[in-house]
C-alpha cells in the first residue's frame, strides 16, 4: 500500500514544476508543494540505488546514491552563486556534510537497528572529510577578519579546490576498484537490470534537481516571511532539501535491513560534498558570477570538525546500534540550535 502511495505521489513533482514555471504561485505555497514532492523522489532514488547495489555491492551502491543524490546539491549551488548568494552556498555545503554525517547516519541507524557496518570503508570516507577540513582552513581563516568575498581569498581557494578535486578522483578510483574486487555479482531474484536502475536514477535525479531549484527559489522569501536568518536557511533547510535523495534513500534501505549500504550512502555523500561539490562549485563559480571563496565561518568549521570526530567514535566498533543513532540525531539537533543562535555573518 505504501509503495502504491509513493508511486502515485510522484505526480507531485510535475505539479510543483508547473506551479513554479507556469502558474508562478505564491512562494509559501510553492515551498510546501516542492518539499512534499521531494519525498517520493527521494524514495525512488533509494529504490533504484538498492537495485544497483544488487549488482555492485554496498560500497559501489553507496557511491551511486551519493553521486546521483548530490547532483541537485551541485545544481542548487550554481544557481545560488549566479543569484549572488555566496553565504547560502557556503552554508549549504557545510550543512550538507553535517546533516549527512549526523542526521542521515543517525536516522539510518535508528531505522536499521543493530548490524555490522564496513568500518574500514567508512573510516576512509571520514579521513577524506578530515583532509577537506584541513584544506578549507587555508581560505577560511583569513576570511574571519575582513571581507570574506575579497579577491585574494578566491585566489587562495582555486589551488585548494583543484587539489581537493584531484584527491577526490584518486580516492574514488581506489575505492571503486577495491569494492569491485571484493564483490561477487549475485543479484537477487526480482532485481531490476543494471540499465533500468541507472536510467531511473538519472531521471529521478534530474527531476529532483528541478524541484529543488524551485524550492530554493522560494526559500529566501519564505525566510523573510517567517523571520529566519539567511544562514540558518542555508545550513539547515537548503542542506536538508538539497540532500533529500540521500536522506530518503539511506533510511529506506536501512529499514529493509541493509544497514551497511545505508551507512555507506550517508558517509559517502558527506565526503562527496566536501571534496567534490565544494571544489567544483568554487572552480565553476567564476563562470556564472563572482568567484566563490571557500571562506567558511568559524561556527561552520568547528561544528564540521566536531561532527566528524563524533561519527568516528560512533563507528569505531564496526557495529550499528539504535541508541547511537538517536545520539547522533540529538547532536545534530543541538547543532541546529547553535546555527539558529549564530545568525548571519
Amino acid at each position: 500500500m505504501a509503495r502504491k502511495i509513493l508511486f502515485a505521489s510522484l505526480a507531485l513533482a510535475p505539479a510543483a514544476l508547473a506551479a513554479h514555471y507556469v502558474f508562478h504561485v505564491n512562494d509559501t505555497v510553492l515551498f510546501v508543494l516542492a518539499a512534499i514532492a521531494l519525498i517520493p523522489l527521494a524514495w525512488l532514488i533509494g529504490e533504484a540505488t538498492e537495485h544497483v547495489a544488487e549488482h555492485t555491492g554496498p560500497g559501489v551502491g553507496g557511491f551511486f546514491n551519493a553521486s546521483f543524490g548530490n547532483a541537485p546539491e551541485l545544481i542548487i549551488a550554481i544557481f545560488a552563486v549566479s543569484g549572488g548568494l555566496p553565504e547560502v552556498v557556503r552554508g549549504s555545503i557545510i550543512g550538507s556534510v553535517i546533516s549527512n554525517l549526523l542526521l542521515v547516519l543517525g536516522l539510518s541507524m535508528v531505522a536499521g537497528g543493530f548490524g555490522e557496518i564496513d568500518r574500514r570503508s567508512l573510516f576512509l570516507q571520514l579521513g577524506v572529510i578530515g583532509i577537506a577540513i584541513l584544506a578549507f582552513l587555508i581560505p577560511a581563516v583569513p576570511g574571519w577578519d575582513g571581507d570574506p568575498e575579497r579577491d585574494f581569498l578566491y585566489v587562495v581557494t582555486v589551488p585548494v579546490a583543484t587539489l581537493l578535486l584531484l584527491f577526490y578522483i584518486g580516492i574514488t578510483v581506489y575505492n571503486l576498484r577495491k569494492h569491485r574486487a571484493t564483490h561477487v555479482a549475485d543479484a537477487a531474484a526480482g532485481a531490476w537490470s543494471m540499465r533500468t536502475a541507472v536510467i531511473v536514477l538519472g531521471i529521478a535525479t534530474v527531476t529532483t534537481a528541478l524541484v529543488s531549484e524551485a524550492l530554493v527559489g522560494s526559500l529566501e522569501e519564505f525566510g523573510h516571511t517567517v523571520g529566519i536568518s539567511e544562514f540558518f536557511i542555508a545550513i539547515v533547510i537548503v542542506a536538508i532539501v538539497g540532500n533529500a535523495a540521500e536522506h530518503g534513500g539511506a533510511i529506506v534501505v536501512a529499514r529493509r535491513g541493509k544497514i551497511k549500504l545505508a551507512t555507506e550512502i550517508a558517509i559517502s555523500s558527506a565526503a562527496q560534498v566536501a571534496v567534490f561539490v565544494a571544489p567544483v562549485v568554487a572552480l565553476l563559480s567564476w563562470a556564472v558570477g563572482p568567484g566563490l571563496p571557500l571562506s567558511f565561518r568559524p561556527v561552520e568549521m568547528i561544528t564540521l570538525g566536531l561532527a566528524t570526530v563524533i561519527v568516528g567514535l560512533t563507528i569505531l566498533d564496526g557495529k550499528s546500534k539504535r541508541w547511537e543513532g538517536w545520539a547522533l540525531v540529538g547532536v545534530y539537533s543541538l547543532m541546529v540550535c547553535v546555527f539558529w543562535l549564530a545568525g548571519d555573518r
